[in-house]
C-alpha cells in the first residue's frame, strides 16, 4: 500500500513527507529542550534558601550552576545582585527573563508554519493532479478512458490527504510545547518572586 502511495503521489508528496520530517525533528528537539528546562522549582528554592541561610553564597552559585534550566538562571542573577537592593535585583532577573524566554521559544514559530503550511501544500498538490487530469481529457479528446485520468486523481487525493496527516500532529506539537513553555514560564515567573525575598533578607551575605 505504502508503495503505491509513495509512487502515485506525484513530486508534491515528497515536499509534504519532507516538510513534515522536518517539523517532527523540531518537535522532538524543543521536547528535549524543554524537559531539561523544566525542573521542581520549590524545591530547588527551598535548597537555595536553606544554603543562604547558612551564608553560604558560594554553595548557592554551585547549585545554581549544576541545575539547568532558567529558573536556575534567574536565581543565580538575583544571588549576584544581592547587594544592589531589591529594585535592581527585579531588573537584573526580568533582564535575564528576557534572555531565556526566548531561548524556550525558539523554532516554535517554524512548527507553526509548518502545520499552516502543509495544508496548503497539499492542496497545490492536488490542484497540480487536476491539472494533469483536464490536459490527458485535452489531448484523449473523445478517446479519453479512466486510465488516463487515474495518476492525476491518485496525486490530487494522495496529497491532499498527505497535507492533512502531516498538518494535525504537527499542531498538536506545536501547542503542547506551548503549555510546556507557559508551565516553565509560571515557574519563572513564582521563582523570580520568591528569589528576590530570599536575597533581600540575606542582602548582607558576602561571597567567601
Amino acid at each position: 500500500m505504502l508503495p503505491t502511495l509513495l509512487a502515485n503521489g506525484g513530486p508534491m508528496l515528497w515536499v509534504i513527507l519532507l516538510t513534515g520530517a522536518v517539523g517532527m525533528a523540531v518537535f522532538i528537539q524543543r521536547l528535549l529542550h524543554c524537559h531539561r528546562a523544566q525542573i521542581n522549582a520549590t524545591e530547588f528554592l527551598n535548597g537555595v534558601r536553606t544554603v543562604l541561610k547558612r551564608d553560604n553564597v558560594i554553595e548557592a552559585l554551585s547549585i545554581c550552576e549544576a541545575t539547568p534550566g532558567p529558573v536556575a538562571s534567574l536565581v543565580k542573577t538575583a544571588i549576584l545582585n544581592r547587594g544592589h537592593g531589591r529594585e535592581r535585583v527585579r531588573e537584573a532577573i526580568e533582564e535575564t527573563g528576557l534572555t531565556e524566554v526566548p531561548r524556550l521559544e525558539e523554532k516554535l514559530n517554524l512548527l507553526a508554519t509548518i502545520a499552516q503550511i502543509a495544508p496548503l501544500l497539499g492542496l497545490l498538490g492536488s490542484v497540480i493532479g487536476f491539472i494533469q487530469v483536464f490536459m490527458r481529457l485535452q489531448e484523449a479528446g473523445p478517446y479519453a478512458h479512466i486510465g488516463l485520468l487515474s495518476k492525476g486523481i491518485w496525486e490530487a487525493l494522495i496529497c491532499t490527504a498527505a497535507g492533512l496527516a502531516v498538518a494535525i500532529p504537527i499542531h498538536a506539537c506545536y501547542n503542547y510545547l506551548v503549555s510546556r513553555i507557559n508551565k516553565i514560564v509560571l515557574d519563572m515567573e513564582r521563582a523570580a518572586t520568591e528569589i528576590v525575598n530570599i536575597v533581600t533578607e540575606n542582602g548582607g551575605t558576602n561571597v567567601t
